[in-house]
């Protein structure tokens, strides 16, 4: 770990006194940087804001990312999943040999009984792709996308399972994708942080999603993600107080940057430079933020083809904020939709849960593809795990969580839409064929972006760490056109 070394000159009084002026300037700065310094070292090898020297390592496909996530894990057997064999088994005894010594959240110790699709599934696209009735407009995607029918994570639980897909494991405090990401390549516009978070209500059990699902960890913090809000304040604490012109707070940021760039000739830690260009970033953000939430350039028809309606704080506005963006040059833009916790009433959330974000997913697709903006954007869509073939009951049919097989799709650049990967058995409890882990999700995610995830690493506490970690990961080439 890297600390300034102290001065003892400093506990003489006149010394104090003459390097007073300095050090106070400084002090809020170094308020914020202790926690920093205590919870890591600092990474050698500092990247320019362009992105990190000798990335690319080969031609990318893609130059960002969104992931749409629909936090709460969504049912696999109500969305791209079809299993005849659970209408066969409905109501019967699930097979103990395929639970025994498993982890069930909530079901665990019950009777289990297999519980059958609720809903039809249709053929659709050019190779009939196998999608539910809840997702008629992602159905319209049929072509456009490749349905991973054979995802597997570790973690049962909802916040240890967000963690897991956001960093590559459990320990909190590493680096999210979004930031791993940024660090690596940087954001094509200086005016907007690297990696954007927005959140959208709606459907059952709607849990927080904490903030640190998006943090930088290690890295320098100015690769963190920040959160937008698509209604009242865009940014918190970014807007000038009041009695406060932008002439008077650009000067103050100047000054208090140059104290800190003079005091850090003698501590050379590059948390400093990170502050230093997160407050230069807020600055400008003064100006962009407020441009890029500003939705009355938008042609209503447009707002119509999203469902989306300025300020209200739904999915549908923020993938049509997303679209913005991406447009602008933001590197990993991360929707969450809060409401996928199914335990019970399965039919009735479903409903709700698709009936706010099919749509707009297909709008933003759609919108980004007559663009020419597709094909060098990698969509995902997912969830954090998925749920049990198993019934449970609160509230009305519903299911449990599920980290041995659930389904998530890709779409965009280098991505081989209108096909189907891996598979589940037959009672889609158990991936089988094509087995997609939550790693080498991340490394198909780093290759598409020109990133060869094995020399993608950090050193950290004496390791050299990457996102995909040290038990191995592989990228899906199966998914790439």
């Amino acid at each position: 770990m890297i600390y300034p070394q102290f001065d003892p000159t400093l506990s003489q009084r006149r010394t104090f006194l003459k390097q007073g002026g300095l050090s106070l300037g400084a002090l809020a700065l170094g308020s914020l940087l202790k926690e920093d310094q205590l919870r890591a070292d600092v990474p050698k090898g500092k990247p320019s804001k362009p992105g990190f020297a000798g990335l690319p390592h080969f031609p990318p496909k893609v130059k960002r990312v969104i992931f749409l996530c629909m936090a709460g894990g969504p049912s696999h057997l109500e969305t791209f999943d079809y299993k005849p064999k659970l209408e066969e088994l409905d109501g019967k005894p699930f097979p103990a040999s395929l639970t025994k010594g498993q982890p069930i959240a909530q079901l665990q110790g019950a009777a289990l009984k297999c519980q059958r699709p609720l809903t039809k599934f249709k053929k659709y696209g050019k190779n009939g792709q196998v999608i539910s009735d809840y997702l008629p407009w992602t159905a319209k995607l049929a072509d456009d996308i490749c349905i991973v029918r054979s995802m597997v994570t570790e973690q049962i639980n909802h916040d240890p399972a967000h963690t897991f897909m956001n960093t590559g494991t459990a320990i909190s405090g590493r680096p999210s994708m979004g930031s791993w990401i940024n660090y690596g390549l940087g954001t094509e516009n200086s005016n907007l942080p690297g990696f954007v978070v927005m959140t959208s209500v709606g459907g059952r059990n709607p849990q927080p999603i904490a903030s640190r699902q998006w943090d930088s960890g290690f890295l320098p913090s100015q690769y963190q993600g920040v959160e937008f809000n698509s209604s009242g304040e865009p940014v918190y604490y970014v807007k000038n107080p009041k009695g406060v012109s932008d002439s008077q707070q650009k000067n103050l940021v100047n000054f208090v940057n140059k104290l800190s760039a003079h005091q850090n000739k003698k501590f050379l830690n590059p948390e400093i430079d990170a502050r230093i260009s997160a407050y230069e970033t807020a600055f400008k953000m003064q100006a962009s933020v407020p441009e890029l939430m500003d939705l009355s350039d938008e042609p209503q028809d447009m707002l119509d083809f999203y469902g989306a309606k300025p300020g209200d704080g739904s999915f549908a506005s923020n993938c049509l904020l997303a679209r913005r963006l991406a447009e602008r040059g933001v590197r990993f833009i991360h929707l969450y939709h809060r409401g996928w916790d199914h335990h019970g009433g399965l039919e009735k959330y479903m409903k709700i849960c698709c009936g706010l974000t099919d749509r707009p997913t297909y709008a933003l697709l759609t919108d980004l593809k007559r663009r020419g903006m597709l094909k060098d954007t990698l969509v995902i869509w997912g969830g954090e795990f998925g749920r049990t073939p198993m019934f449970q009951g609160k509230g009305g049919a519903g299911r449990d969580h599920h980290i041995k097989g659930f389904s998530m799709w890709l779409a965009g650049g280098g991505i081989q839409g209108g096909t189907t990967y891996g598979a589940t058995d037959e009672l889609g409890y158990n991936s089988v064929d094509n087995i997609m882990h939550v790693r080498d999700l991340h490394a198909t995610m780093l290759h598409l972006l020109g990133i060869d995830h094995n020399r993608f690493s950090v050193k950290f506490q004496g390791l050299d760490m990457r996102l995909t970690g040290v038990e191995g990961a592989e990228v899906a080439h199966g998914v790439l056109s």
